[in-house]
């Protein structure tokens, strides 16, 4: 996480979107160095729900928005939402109501396009079930994306 921090932080990141399982509340003030604006939702993982969302409110800049975030970011309507609901995740992809769709879930880290989506999972920032310490990297004005892998 700390990793992940200083590379979003190295990038100029402005928005940082998170597609879930955070897993304990104890990560969360791992976030607090991060220079941009922190918008997440929920993962199967996340058990203790409350004390996430107390954790959240703790630091300034971080929005825990639930199961779902509908964001509005540099002209692009983006879904974020963690993904394990496959079925809502295609649908929402097979829509193409919304430019980009960036989910997690899998932790297998991809970029691909669905007719005018873009669809972008940032795989597992801490490498436990991949082996492979992973972020996106979202050009909003360009919609495109690029996965980054971390160095242990």
């Amino acid at each position: 996480m700390d990793k992940a921090v200083e590379k979003l932080n190295e990038k100029n990141v402005e928005l940082v979107l998170h597609a879930g399982d955070y897993v304990a509340p104890f990560v969360i003030p791992k976030l607090k160095d991060l220079k941009a604006k922190l918008i997440g939702v929920f993962g199967n993982n996340d058990g203790d729900r409350v004390l996430l969302r107390k954790r959240f409110n703790e630091y300034e800049g971080l929005e825990m928005r639930g199961n779902f975030a509908e964001i509005f970011a540099d002209g692009s309507k983006i879904a974020l939402l963690h993904g394990e609901e496959e079925e809502l995740l295609i649908a929402f992809v097979n829509s193409e109501g919304f430019d980009i769709v960036v989910h997690g879930h899998t932790h297998k880290a991809g970029v691909y396009r669905k007719g005018k989506t873009l669809v972008v999972n940032p795989g597992e920032i801490c490498g436990y079930l991949s082996g492979k310490s992973t972020i996106a990297l979202l050009d909003t004005d360009e919609r495109k994306a690029e996965i980054i892998q971390l160095e242990p």
